[in-house]
């Protein structure tokens, strides 16, 4: 294989990812790789939001990976990635509610941040001391505060990784002089420690870990920050100031829906990603510790952890957004798969009225995403119509008596989850993967 993102090497059957980008997932950087279809790609991840928040020269708002390239994945295909293990590797984390004061960005802070002192547009800065004024510009020494924590926390985890505990004030502060270190971050990562900030507003909650990627997908087919390729942060891109503004139309073509931010996206999963340049690009990032659906703070509790995927190529993959195989305890009660009881009720059901055959159902999860959450919900029923040749009102039929609309996050990124005909998803090459996943 010859390409220029990957200098023409041989497949291998693993890629150990190191490396992350500058917060931009640009198709024309070189990406790693290639790795073999079927084959597996490790990271270790570094904490998505609040850390590259409050880091100016990253410019997405995330620290992902750096894509890697699949060999025979080609634009139209789709890339199928289980998810093998993912493992939080933080001791302590900080998240919080925000806000955005005026006069830090250009247009938004998440993609430009600048100093209001010097006027530099993403400004190299350093970390003195601890607290919401402790990131100072390198050029003028203004504390640069993009973002600020308006009601936070400081959580550390148990050594099992099964349960967190916010902290009081001063044990928030004595892990925030060892930020880097409570965090685990990589040793690539270039991003300020949100633990630096050391928040400690609700003390003494205890809080479960369920461990997901709120990053996980494809690289969009032109240069977009990480955190916005998506259709509701991604809308904040339309028409902005800084040198990443886009059109309504350019967003719809080129997002390939990576950052959902859906707790369902986490270990034993099967995601179902558009491919939208040469070799896919998979890439990942924003673990999360745990997070209700929705994420309606903004944010929750991001970690670095290692990940473990296989990636596998579906040809002829009809729609350009995610689709997504959950496990069997994630699903909506309505969308699970009959139980062999259940069933037997059902044919005695079809011998009374005169019904010729039951058909095979199988559960399906379409993502949605828009710039907010009535429209999210239209795409992801368009969506799933597109998938499987039905018409929307049969989708809303169908996801109404076997599933149901979940809300991934606020603003505007939900799931259509239902049974769907099993034949229908044979049709896309995705019938292997419903059965794979729920032992049909």
């Amino acid at each position: 294989m010859a390409d220029g993102n990957t200098g023409g090497a041989i497949p291998r059957r693993s890629v150990v990812v190191q490396d992350f980008t500058n917060s931009v997932l640009d198709p024309g950087a070189p990406m790693l790789g290639p790795v073999e279809d079927g084959g597996t790609i490790i990271a270790n991840t570094a904490p998505g939001c609040w850390g590259p928040m409050i880091t100016p020269r990253l410019r997405g708002g995330h620290e992902v990976t750096q894509p890697v390239f699949v060999a025979g994945a080609e634009v139209g295909d789709g890339i199928a990635i289980r998810i093998r293990d993912i493992t939080v590797t933080s001791i302590a984390t900080a998240s919080g509610h925000d806000s955005s004061p005026e006069s830090f960005c250009l247009g938004d802070p998440y993609v430009a941040a600048r100093c209001p002192a010097c006027d530099t547009v993403w400004p190299e800065t350093h970390v003195e001391g601890i607290g919401q004024d402790a990131v100072k510009c390198d050029a003028c020494g203004n504390a640069v505060t993009p973002f600020s924590v308006v009601h936070g926390y400081t959580v550390t985890f148990d050594d099992t990784r099964s349960v967190g505990l916010t902290l009081p004030r001063e044990a928030a502060e004595t892990i925030a002089r060892q930020a880097d270190h409570y965090a685990a971050l990589p040793d690539a990562s270039r991003q300020h420690s949100i633990l630096t900030y050391a928040p400690s507003d609700m003390p003494g909650t205890l809080v479960r870990m369920r461990p997901f990627m709120g990053q996980l997908g494809t690289c969009p087919s032109m240069p977009m920050p990480d955190s916005h390729n998506a259709g509701d942060f991604g809308a904040f891109l339309v028409g902005a100031p800084h040198d990443y503004g886009i059109t309504a139309e350019q967003l719809a073509e080129h997002k390939t829906d990576g950052h959902m931010d859906i707790d369902a996206v986490r270990a034993g999963a099967i995601l179902v990603a558009p491919v939208k340049v040469p070799g896919a690009g998979v890439y990942m990032g924003d673990m999360h510790a745990g997070q209700g659906d929705g994420e309606i703070a903004g944010h929750t509790m991001d970690v670095s952890g290692s990940v473990t995927l296989q990636v596998e190529v579906v040809k002829g993959y009809p729609i350009d957004g995610p689709v997504l195989f959950p496990l069997a305890e994630d699903l909506p009660p309505l969308a699970r798969p009959f139980s062999e009881a259940e069933i037997a009720k059902g044919v005695r059901l079809a011998a009374k009225w005169g019904v010729g055959e039951i058909e095979p159902l199988a559960p399906v999860s379409v993502i949605g995403t828009a710039a907010n959450l009535n429209d999210a919900i239209e795409n992801g029923l368009a969506r799933a119509a597109a998938l499987l040749g039905l018409s929307v009102a049969e989708i809303r039929n169908r996801a109404t008596v076997n599933g149901a609309i979940e809300i991934g996050r606020a603003p505007g990124v939900i799931q259509v989850t239902f049974l769907a005909p099993l034949a229908r998803l044979d049709a896309v090459g995705l019938g292997d993967y419903a059965r794979e996943q729920y032992g049909l």
